[in-house]
């Protein structure tokens, strides 16, 4: 009922207001992106250019505003269920939102003109990221023990503290090396570790409830290998070494697909379980929900064989082939495809409904694979700015209807009538 939406009921949990403010971020950012390309591509539209230069804003926006929106509403509610203690209180997470929310209304309406829009974006950005920091640390040191998923996470949110503090020190007139430092650890300082911790402890788990006989595995030195493998290609990228990549990202590419191998749920029967088999597990996860986190995992090795060879090309010929090919390969299909999985996952699950994959979900799944292989493409195709133009366009047809679904969701009381 319509009359049963209420903005109220986005402070009753973490996940709630972070992933509305999440799905809010995400079409606000994209339509002024997608605006964007579209006026650079064709002066006749012709929009300002900001200060920053629009992509590092783009950039930005998607690293420290969009993403990290879900990435707290996730962390929030699983780091005290992860160590054993009690939910935050409301007062704890409500500046993170506003925060982050606020900051990012502030920051596109710089990019439009207002000349003090970024910087005070920025500020209340890092004002939701100390909030949220302040709120998670204290359980790494009450616990009893070491969760050490929660201590990887909190270790990648402290890089990307330190790069959102980088951008800030160039926009009061730092040098560009700041906001250059800023974009690449948002990338493998922040995302890619927190979205590679996140799978390893979630995925096997997910898998081993719906596939009879699976074993779930998750070794502990996945992680301890990963994270200095993913720092170097971090240093390398910082220093420009691009030639020299490959020492990196050719094991990291041989850990991805080892996981893969590893973790692919082989021999799951995907039909649609028959009435008798939902009436016996009504609340059983679905082989759709299951499948899609690992095709969106198929782009993480996916992206390191190209980064692989980019940097193999760059030694041997000087040419940096595909471009910003790769880093969309990771962007566009390894985050925003589990982007959608597990957001669909959480937020099924939470709202008390079945644990399956609505129509929009799907659509948005399949589109943004269709997206992805677009941008990636872009870098090879003639008319460049054009194909970025139509993949930024796919971008956003792609998710609308998938975040409309799951923000009027978190507007509504849970459909089992229970509490949040």
């Amino acid at each position: 009922m319509a009359d049963a939406l209420s903005p109220r009921l986005l402070a009753k949990a973490p996940h709630r207001l972070m992933f509305f403010i999440g799905a809010s971020n995400l079409l606000l950012a994209m339509l002024w992106w997608s605006a964007w390309l579209i006026a650079a591509r064709w002066p006749t539209l012709a929009m300002p250019q900001p200060t920053p230069y629009a992509g590092w804003l783009h950039a930005f926006v998607m690293q420290y505003q969009v993403l990290p929106s879900f990435i707290f509403g996730f962390l929030l509610t699983t780091f005290p269920r992860w160590m054993g203690q009690p939910d935050f209180e409301r007062w704890r997470y409500l500046p993170v939102g506003i925060g982050i929310f606020g900051g990012q209304v502030a920051v596109l309406l710089g990019a439009l003109g207002w000349e003090a829009g970024i910087v005070v974006g920025l500020l209340m950005t890092i004002a939701g990221w100390s909030a949220a920091l302040a709120t998670l640390a204290p359980l790494l040191w009450r616990e009893k023990g070491a969760t050490w998923h929660a201590r990887s996470c909190f270790a990648a949110l402290l890089l990307g503290y330190v790069g959102l503090i980088g951008f800030l020190v160039f926009v009061l007139g730092g040098s560009p090396l700041w906001v250059f430092a800023s974009i690449k650890l948002g990338t493998f300082g922040l995302l890619l570790p927190i979205y590679m911790t996140v799978a390893h402890r979630m995925f096997p788990f997910f898998a081993g409830g719906v596939v009879p006989g699976y074993t779930p595995w998750r070794p502990l030195w996945l992680l301890a290998v990963f994270w200095p493998l993913c720092l170097g290609h971090l240093l390398l990228e910082l220093v420009h070494a691009y030639a020299w990549s490959w020492l990196v990202d050719v094991p990291l590419l041989a850990l991805f697909v080892t996981m893969l191998w590893r973790w692919w749920p082989k021999g799951m029967d995907a039909r649609v379980p028959r009435a008798q088999d939902a009436q016996e597990r009504p609340r059983g996860p679905k082989p759709g929900l299951l499948m899609v986190l690992f095709i969106g995992l198929t782009w993480l090795p996916l992206a390191f064989a190209l980064y692989s060879a980019q940097s193999i090309a760059y030694a041997l010929t000087g040419v940096y082939w595909l471009g910003r090919g790769p880093a969309h390969a990771l962007f566009v299909g390894f985050f925003g495809s589990v982007l959608i999985a597990m957001v669909t996952r959480v937020t099924q699950g939470h709202s008390g409904r079945p644990l399956l994959m609505p129509a929009a979900a799907w659509f948005a799944f399949v589109a943004i694979q269709v997206v992805a292989a677009m941008r990636v493409a872009a870098e090879v195709l003639p008319d460049a700015g054009a194909w970025q133009a139509l993949a930024a366009c796919g971008w956003l047809l792609a998710f609308a209807p998938w975040l409309l679904r799951i923000g009027r969701i978190y507007l509504s009381p849970r459909a089992d009538g229970k509490p949040d």
